[in-house]
């Protein structure tokens, strides 16, 4: 028996035979005989040792005929086999019934950095995954693969990134993925170049297009990711990187000047690209755009979807003059150690080493406090003002940690970190190789007293209350460290306005006097105190919201005012 009809088939299969189903994966989804399982004939071959040698193969395609071709394969390797004549065609035709498997969705998992305001993704059908955009340390994506028992087998990046820098390197490196890196960018190390309009298949159902979405940077690429798992492909979403963000999008002008406008306009032609080649439901997955300076704006949304962008992002519902002009108007400062990561990421960047750095006593610290380096108390502010060693600066690990301290430093001067636990010290070292600060000369842990051999420093805090109280008895200097760019929108009159990113380098310039410092909310406040405490100045840190410092009866200045 080796050709059988549809009825004979049927009987054979009634009567315990295995049916193999040898047409492609999508073919099986659209419908298939009841039972079948499905192993594509280019994969028959190696796929032998899965069947079951004590019953009859029953080989089904479509029409026939590769099932023929196929029989013969089982015949020679000694099983017993029979193909259905007329395929899947014929046993529909015949009333017999067809099914379709219940096609779970794509895993789509969030890998949050909050402290750099960027997501990386991992998404996988259960089998195999692809990652877009890793960060630096790649043992949380290798923790979620793990867990999840998918194994890796491609890294996508969508640009050479300016606000950190990759592990896409390392993670394919230990993995064995294939590191996918836009063909055009010039880059040190081994990568397989992609470009626009590529087409690569993750598994059998993920199908990840490659889309040219310049802007950001020239070479920006977007992903777009299908699912072939069901009958009917359908889009799942657009991983975006810097390119269409929720309701913004990524800055155009960390390439320099000379290149801003010709990046914003193709940041608006890019948006528009996507809003017209991907379906409203689509799902929009960006990299940045949660706090990252490499957003033009941000947005409070944690999801979209092109549909909604289109409703509601400025670049789909402003022409391009007007988008350009708005956008370029509200551009501020971005950190200043955005410019070694571009290098870096070019380089290939390896894996981090987070080994514990060797300790250092009190005598120790202060030697390198003397010397210009920089020893960081890790601590909340509340408990840096209350009492710390003389000279150390304070950069909470409660709030953007990271991006001041690589914003704030000289690139290259040796970095001690003080906590009260190791945890403390190993969650900053994490931060900040994020940022390609690699290894802290030092660290200690414990408190202010195990850190120094001399007097404790101390400085008073406070609220704008206590402030506008203080102006009616004696003269204070009322120093601001917000960006410029929110100073001019609204400050306390007499205030003098050095950004918290200046402030190292125009120490000088803070006016003789009791220094009452201010930010928005606290925590560049308590950084700025730190600088102008190890100066050696009188100060007052104020604590508090700057929401509450025109309710407080301050005379407030500026064009929001």
């Amino acid at each position: 028996m080796r050709e059988v009809t549809v009825e004979a088939a049927a009987g054979l299969i009634e009567g315990g035979a295995a049916a193999i189903d040898v047409r492609e994966p999508e073919e099986y989804a659209a419908g298939h005989v009841p039972g079948a399982v499905n192993i594509p004939m280019g994969q028959l071959h190696r796929r032998l040792s899965e069947l079951d040698r004590s019953r009859r193969q029953v080989v089904v395609c479509r029409s026939g005929n590769r099932s023929d071709a196929m029989t013969d394969v089982l015949l020679a390797n000694g099983f017993e086999a029979s193909n259905m004549l007329g395929g899947t065609i014929a046993w529909a035709r015949a009333g017999r019934p067809i099914e379709q498997p219940q096609v779970e969705e794509l895993t789509v998992r969030v890998v949050e950095t909050p402290s750099l305001g960027d997501r990386s993704y991992l998404v996988h059908d259960g089998r195999v995954a692809f990652v877009i955009d890793p960060q630096r340390d790649i043992d949380r994506v290798l923790e979620v693969l793990e867990a999840d028992g998918v194994r890796l087998t491609h890294v996508f990046e969508t640009h050479i990134h300016n606000d950190y820098v990759t592990g896409g390197l390392a993670l394919a490196e230990a993995t064995g993925a294939a590191y996918h890196v836009n063909a055009e960018d010039q880059v040190s190390f081994h990568r397989v170049p992609i470009r626009d309009g590529d087409v690569l298949s993750v598994g059998d159902r993920m199908r990840v297009r490659v889309i040219a979405t310049p802007g950001h940077t020239f070479t920006h690429l977007s992903y777009a990711l299908e699912d072939h798992g069901a009958a009917e492909h359908r889009a799942v979403g657009v991983f975006t990187g810097g390119s269409l963000l929720y309701g913004a999008t990524g800055r155009p002008d960390l390439l320099g000047p000379d290149h801003t406008d010709a990046l914003v306009r193709h940041q608006h032609a890019s948006a528009h690209r996507l809003a017209a080649e991907l379906p409203d439901e689509a799902e929009v997955f960006p990299t940045h755009g949660f706090g990252s300076f490499c957003s033009a704006t941000q947005s409070e949304s944690t999801s979209s979807t092109i549909g909604q962008e289109k409703q509601q992002n400025p670049v789909l519902t402003q022409d391009e003059e007007t988008y350009v002009r708005e956008l370029l108007a509200g551009l501020a400062a971005y950190p200043a150690y955005y410019a070694h990561m571009g290098p870096a990421n070019s380089a290939g960047p390896g894996a981090p080493d987070l080994s514990t750095p060797e300790h250092a006593d009190a005598a120790e610290l202060r030697r390198r406090i003397e010397a210009g380096e920089w020893v960081v108390d890790l601590r909340n502010r509340t408990a840096f003002a209350a009492g710390h060693a003389p000279g150390t600066l304070n950069f909470g690990l409660d709030g953007a940690f990271s991006t001041y301290l690589g914003w704030m430093i000289e690139w290259g001067t040796a970095v001690t970190l003080l906590g009260e636990t190791a945890e403390q010290v190993a969650e900053a070292q994490r931060e900040l190789v994020r940022i390609g600060i690699d290894r802290p000369a030092a660290q200690s842990t414990g408190g202010p007293e195990d850190w120094s051999d001399r007097p404790l420093g101390r400085f008073a805090t406070a609220t704008f209350a206590d402030l506008a109280d203080v102006r009616h008895h004696r003269e204070v200097v009322v120093l601001d460290v917000r960006r410029a760019d929110e100073h001019e929108k609204t400050w306390i009159e007499g205030a003098v306005n050095i950004p918290i990113h200046e402030l190292p380098r125009r120490l000088d310039e803070v006016p003789a006097g009791e220094v009452w410092v201010h930010c928005a909310g606290g925590y560049r406040a308590s950084i700025a105190a730190s600088f102008i405490a190890a100066a050696g100045r009188d100060l007052v840190a104020i604590d508090d919201s700057f929401d509450n410092a025109a309710d407080s009866g301050l005379p407030m200045v500026g064009p929001e005012a």
